[in-house]
């Protein structure tokens, strides 16, 4: 008999950054022209981009299909981290499945289009941050949820997880 899948109660995150994503990536992509730029708020505005590459259209000549096999086997290797870890490793399995649903996330854009719909983007005066989406939040949050856990393993005294 197998085990449980111990820590699937939090691929619900995963789902749901998913969701949000392609939700909100058909919302921009059915509303706006490509290079179409919507100020919100001062520093803040909707756009819409196509990324090719990944972070800030690094490597954006590779064909989508490296990107789309890229995302799936990092979802392979969270899946199987998320099989095998107890479920005190709360914090890092949390990490994980947002960095699960942001590579899907991504991965879907990528098979469906070719590209991935980026739509916020910050500025201050004529410089202005790579235009991003709801994955790629999804992904930098995971990753910075990973960094705390580290920082927090190595606090002296932190009792040190089996």
């Amino acid at each position: 008999m197998t085990k449980p899948f111990k820590n699937s109660r939090l691929l619900w995150l995963s789902a749901l950054v998913i969701a949000i994503d392609q939700f909100t990536k058909y919302l921009v992509a059915s509303r706006l022209q490509i290079f179409d730029s919507i100020p919100v708020v001062p520093y803040f505005n909707l756009v819409r981009m196509h990324n090719t590459g990944v972070a800030f259209s690094m490597f954006n000549t590779a064909p989508a299909a490296v990107f789309i096999l890229l995302g799936a086997v990092v979802s392979v290797g969270i899946l199987l981290w998320l099989r095998r870890h107890p479920t005190d490793h709360t914090l890092v399995a949390c990490a994980f499945t947002l960095i699960l649903g942001g590579a899907l996330g991504n991965a879907i854009d990528r098979a469906a289009r070719g590209y991935v719909v980026d739509f916020v983007q910050f500025y201050v005066g004529n410089w202005s941050f790579a235009a991003f989406n709801v994955a790629d939040s999804a992904i930098t949050l995971g990753a910075g949820l990973l960094i705390l856990d580290m920082i927090m393993e190595s606090l002296p005294g932190h009792k040190q997880k089996a």
